[in-house]
């Protein structure tokens, strides 16, 4: 992969990583860019590990996991909070990725995590594929 292909896709991670909880989609992503979209897949897995709706999909989970342990807010502001617009649908992304429900998660003691930097809690809490 060439250096600027591979920073366009810089780019593009970082801007879901910026951008999560807003309505982001693969085809704008890929013509920011500068890439048809099946390239932008491929390149983009290639580069990260994941393709960029699974990426996008690791940081709402990701930020939902801090809100639900962090906060007294319902699931589903939780879920709208983080970008999601189906209950449903974010319910089940989250115990795929995280081995339990939204509200089992929320139920269970957090403790190991109490006084831990955000950064480090984020890297040991981070939902593996």
């Amino acid at each position: 992969m060439d250096r600027a292909d591979l920073a366009r896709l810089v780019r593009a991670r970082d801007r879901i990583d910026r951008d999560y909880a807003e309505p982001l989609d693969v085809p704008a992503l890929a013509r920011d860019a500068l890439m048809s979209v099946g390239h932008f897949q491929r390149s983009f897995k290639e580069a990260f590990g994941e393709t960029p709706y699974s990426w996008l999909m690791t940081r709402r989970i990701e930020r939902a996991m801090s809100l639900l342990r962090n906060t007294t807010m319902s699931v589903t502001d939780v879920c709208m909070t983080v970008g999601c617009t189906s209950l449903g649908s974010f319910s089940r992304r989250f115990t795929e990725l995280v081995g339990e429900s939204p509200s089992a998660y929320r139920a269970r003691p957090h403790e190991e995590l109490r006084g831990v930097p955000g950064c480090i809690a984020k890297q040991v809490t981070r939902p593996r594929r």
